[in-house]
Formats: C-alpha cells, structure tokens, sequence
C-alpha cells in the first residue's frame, strides 16, 4: 500500500448524507500579486442560503490525482453535511501558477489569508472557515491560526508541529537528521518537478512545467543552511508564542507518527478550547491509520465544526486529552492492530520514575557507527518495514543497562526525560538514548528513544564546544508514549554516541563517559487510571472514487554488510505502485530508493542516496521525472548534489544539476 494510497478494505462507506454534493473539479482563485491558484471544492445540492462554513485544506500535493483518493472520502463526507470542503494546491504545485519556495515560506501563509478572505466574499459562504490537515496542512493551519483572521474559527490539526526545529525531520535535540533530511527534500524535489494538466491550464502548461522545473529549489540546500534554531526555524513555529492562536483547536496524533511530542506541548500550552486524540497510529488519518484501532475521525470533525464553525457566546466545553495505552507487544516491523486502553490524561496525575536510580561509578559509552540500523523509521507512514525491529543488535552494540524485572505492571504514559552527566574527550558529539521491553524469552520491543546534539547542552541556537574531560549536566526528552511494561518483563536502557541513520555522525569518534550515580531517566507512570471509551470507535467515510490498478505497491528494507568494503547500508525501497483514476483518466506512479551508507570507524563515510521516479499522464500529456540527490560529507562540510532529467512522450525535455557546499556547525 502507497504512502497516498487509500486502503478500500478499510473503508466503512456512510450512504445517508442529508445532503446530496456537487463537485467543481477546477475553479481559479486569485492572490493579491495576480498569481491564481487553483482550487477544488465538494459542495451540498439544493441548501437554501449559504452553507454551514467552509473547510479549507492547503497542501503542495497535488488535489487531480495524489491526494484525489483520500480528498474524496473525506472532503465529500464535509459536504454531505452541509459545509462547504475545498482543497487548494499551494502556488507552484498541481494546477496552481507561480513557484513554491520552500515548506512554510510567509508568502504562504499570505496567500492562505487571501483564500479566506475570498471565501467570505462567496455568494455560498456563511463567512466561517475552518482549516483542516495533516502534517504540511496541519502544520500551516496552526500558522495561519496565529495570524488570527476573523473568519477562521477552529483548526483541526493532525500529525503537526508547533516547533520546526525541535519536531520535524531537519534535527531533532539538535542533531541533524540524516535519515528524513535528504530524504524529505528529495520528495519534495520530485514532487514539485510535476507539471500542470492542459484540462485546467490549457496551453500553456507546458512552459509552466519548464518554469517549475528549472526554479523551484531543492528544499535541502536552506535547510541544511540552517543547522541551528534560528529565525528561519521560529519562522512558522507557534511555540514562539503560543498566545497568538486565539480559536478552538482539535489535534490528533499517533505513537507511531513522527509528531506526537508537539501535540502534547500544544495541550500544554494553549489556552484555547481543545481536544487531543493519540492513537497507536503512525503519519496517517486515524479513520485509515496503521497499528489499529482506528476511531471515527469523521465524525470527531464534523462534531467539532458543528460546536464552533457558528459558535455565538458560550459554548458548553470541557478540555479532553484522550490517549491510547498500548499493550506490550512482541517487536514486529509492521502492525496491523495494537490491544490496550484509552484514558484521559486531564484526569490523571503522572508519577515519575528513575529507572537509573541506586546506578553507581562512570560508564563509559560504547561508539559503533552503524548503530542505529534496525531503528526503523522516524515518521512511519504504516508501510511493511517501517518499524523497529528487535532491538537485541542494537542494545548490544551500545552500552545497554538491564533493570531486574518488574515486580508490578508500569504504565508508561507522557513524555521521558533523560538527565545525564556526561563528559566527552572531544569538541563535538551527540548523545542517544532508548528504552526497550524485555520479554521473558528474550526478545526486545523499542518503547520509546532520543537524542542530543551536546554542543546544544546550553542553547539550541548557539552552540559551543564541549570541555575536554569535564562533566556536563544535559537534560533531553525521549519521545512521548503510551506503553504498558507488564510483571515479569524487564526494562533495558541504552546510550550510545550514535544512531544512525536517524543520527548525522560527528566528524570524530566521541569517547563519551556518563556518571550514572548523577544521571536520571524519568519516566512518567500512571500506573491507576480510570479507562474510558471514545464517542466514536467505528470509522465511516464518504464513497471512495473508482481507481484502477496497473502495478500494486510494495516496500522492501534490508541492511547490508559490504564485507569487501567495510561498508554497512540500509537500503529503503518503496513502490507506491501505478493507478489510473476514471473520474478525470489520470494515471500516477512513484518509486523511491534510498541508501544510508557509513564505514564502521570512520563517521565522515556517511552517505544518503535518494533516487526517484515520478509518472504523471492524462488524455494531453505524458510525463515522467527522474531525480538523484546525495548527500555526503568531510569534516568541515556537507555536500549537495540534486539532479533532475524530465520527459515529455517519451524524449528527454528537461535536465539539470544543482551543486551545494555548505559550512558544519556542530552538527
């Protein structure tokens, strides 16, 4: 199954709408500078007056054929209730004119406040909006909330941050990560190499396409430019002041998803009514979303609109944190379904933990550089692969700390935090820690993990070096999680140097020692909670649009040892298959491989690969891009290396590379 597939197994289809939908595949709205974007829009048959509100969903992915599939299911289901749903491509994606930039530029943000300033003004509209999305529309919803436009009235933001520095796949605890950071701008650079369709455009799509290709940037070459949290990461960042969001916000995330640290900030912080959902779920809709149980995200939304899209005073509101705690489980890559409970955290009093407590004397840190290689991936998509697999090579190859077994079942549930005094024989050096379930028979799940870049130990914005053989006191948090340790089972921490891929390595091998007897690893524990049940347990969408097969997709991931090279490689390949959609006769198709490659004993080998194959056509057109991107370095620099061959029919159009040396800086 694709990334942008949609899982017809999963779909409970709803047939009885009040209202009947429309569908305009196509219509222009025009920004401030004369630039047209294109827009999509479901709408409800035969209402009297306006419509209940608009829901705006903002994405670069494309609304004729990439997203069509999941668009479909849920913008109809809007509609079905009397709202208005529209889906726009950002400018320089699908049918939109002009270039994108990069991820969340102010321009933006700008042409976000001037679609809703053009939605007030429709004959159809009530003058309410609400923004809705997942990961890049979740993220410019709570941006454009901080703008505070009158007509936005509500968010619905799922899988999101409210800090690009802190939770995003640049850096994490100031390292850089070199697992999403080519790999995530390698996407994009094929993505947004896609052309316009002649149907909406006309002629013209064709130097449009040229003009796309040949300026939009490669993301990566800014974002490794800015390896520290500077402006350009505040930028966009509402963790900057949570007080400019102003409406009621209703956030989802998953365990498994790349993001869940920021919606419980985002809990934390806002002072706005709200509602948190965290599911078992990875980067996806939790009404589709992988490790089950899906939940009635549908319905969640609709709800949530219906309370505040014409909120008029009070509203009869209570704050909900609602949180799924997970069974222990046998370590798989991959999971259909995870047992446990749900609870709500608001109602709740975390005790904390120190599964380092009574340690004593200095350790000193195992440094292996392909440590890391069975971490699974940062922000799993629910893919065959995208999981942690057992962790018993990865705990041997760090320094590991085995805890006697639990005598009492402990329920992990909020957000780790590793506090450790640490010394180091270099400048420069990161830090790695992870805490796994110990089975009775052996086996090893990954609970939870984190990372440090230590030159950050005092600021995240201006690094230093570390003293030589002094110890430092570092404090860095493990990913939030939601995971039952049951009686019997053991709890193992490890600590390591490195990580990789998920971990850029240090120019040199660190010999790290930590004080174990001045160290801690809090866990929050609510080990007696009351369960709950969630409203809506059972998923329903709209009917889905008919799609043809030409090519299932498929996943495969393998580690490597090149014993005549010394090299170790974790290659990632990933087919999101060829489909043909009737309702406007597209047929798409991608293909991603990766490579993560490093010597063992020589952190400056490592090497990200990231090849693409993208296919676009129609009843006009038929085009195809190819995209390599690498990334390597030495110990002052990183180098950028991103190439793109395009075809039209068949012949090559289009070909170019762009070279890109850029300055470490303690990363």
């Amino acid at each position: 199954m694709g990334v942008f597939d949609v899982d017809y197994n999963k779909i409970h289809e709803r047939t009885d709408f009040p209202y009947e939908v429309e569908v305009t595949h196509h219509t222009w709205i025009e920004m401030p500078d004369g630039i047209r974007l294109s827009a999509k829009l479901w709408q409800p048959k035969d209402i009297k007056g306006t419509t209940k509100g608009t829901v705006l969903e903002f994405l670069p992915y494309r609304k004729d054929e990439f997203t069509a599939l999941r668009d479909e299911i849920r913008h109809k289901y809007f509609a079905g209730f009397g709202y208005t749903s529209i889906r726009i491509d950002i400018r320089g994606t699908g049918d939109s004119e002009g270039i994108i930039e990069d991820e969340y530029p102010q321009q933006e943000q700008d042409d976000a406040l001037a679609i809703i300033s053009w939605i007030e003004n429709q004959e159809w509209s009530n003058g309410a909006v609400a923004m809705i999305g997942k990961s890049w529309g979740g993220f410019n919803g709570l941006q454009v909330a901080a703008h505070q436009p009158e007509a936005l009235k509500t968010i619905i933001s799922l899988c999101s941050t409210d800090d690009r520095y802190a939770d995003d796949v640049h850096y994490r605890g100031g390292t850089m990560m070199a697992s999403d950071m080519l790999w995530w701008a390698s996407t994009m650079f094929a993505y947004n190499a896609r052309p316009p369709f002649p149907k909406f455009v006309g002629d013209r799509w064709y130097d449009m396409w040229l003009d796309r290709m040949e300026n939009t940037p490669p993301f990566v070459e800014e974002w490794v430019s800015h390896q520290t949290r500077d402006a350009y990461w505040k930028h966009g960042s509402v963790a900057e002041n949570y007080s400019d969001i102003k409406i009621p916000v209703l956030t989802m995330s998953g365990w498994a998803d790349g993001y869940p640290d920021a919606l419980f900030r985002l809990m934390d912080n806002l002072d706005v009514p709200k509602k948190g959902i965290v599911g078992p779920w990875a980067h996806e809709f939790p009404d589709m979303a992988i490790p089950g149980p899906q939940i009635g995200y549908l319905q969640e939304v609709v709800e949530w609109l219906d309370k505040w899209m014409d909120a008029d005073g009070d509203v009869d509101h209570t704050d909900e944190f609602l949180v799924y705690l997970q069974d222990s489980v046998k370590p798989a890559t991959s999971y259909e379904y995870r047992e446990g409970r749900w609870l709500d955290l608001f109602k709740e009093n975390p005790e904390t933990l120190d599964l380092l407590e009574g340690h004593t004397g200095e350790q000193r840190l195992k440094n292996i550089q392909h440590h890391g290689l069975y971490s699974g991936v940062y922000c799993p998509f629910g893919q065959d692969g995208d999981l942690p697999d057992d962790q018993t090579i990865e705990n041997a190859l760090a320094t590991s700390i085995m805890l006697e077994p639990q005598q009492e079942a402990v329920n992990i549930v909020g957000q780790p935090v590793a506090r450790l005094k640490v010394k180091s024989d270099v400048k420069e050096a990161n830090v790695h820690a992870r805490i796994s379930d110990v089975h009775p028979d052996g086996e090893k799940t990954l609970i939870t993990r984190g990372q440090m870049n230590l030159n950050h130990y005092r600021s995240h914005e201006f690094p230093e070096d570390l003293p030589i053989d002094e110890y430092i006191d570092v404090a860095f948090t493990l990913d939030v999680i939601g995971y039952q340790v049951p009686a019997g089972h053991s709890i193992e921490v490890s600590l390591s140097p490195t990580y990789w891929p998920q971990i850029w390595p240090a120019k040199e091998i660190a010999g790290l020692t930590v004080n174990l007897e001045a160290s801690r690893l809090e866990l929050p524990v609510v080990n007696d909670f009351e369960a709950v049940s969630l409203k809506h347990e059972q998923a329903e969408t709209a009917a889905p649009l008919e799609k043809e097969i030409h090519r299932e997709g498929s996943r495969t991931r393998e580690v490597i040892k090149r014993l005549t090279e010394d090299e170790w490689v974790l290659e990632d390949y990933s087919d999101e298959g060829l489909r043909t959609l009737p309702d406007l006769n597209i047929t798409y198709g991608t293909e991603n491989r990766n490579a993560y490659i490093i010597r063992e004993n020589d952190p400056i080998s490592a090497r990200v690969e990231c090849d693409w194959n993208v296919i676009v056509k129609d009843d006009d057109i038929d085009t195809e891009m190819k995209t390599k991107s690498v990334m390597s370095c030495d110990a002052d620099y990183y180098y950028l290396v991103n190439e793109l061959v395009a075809y039209n029919n068949g012949e090559e159009c289009f070909s170019k590379t762009w070279e890109k040396k850029i300055k470490r800086n303690y990363t």
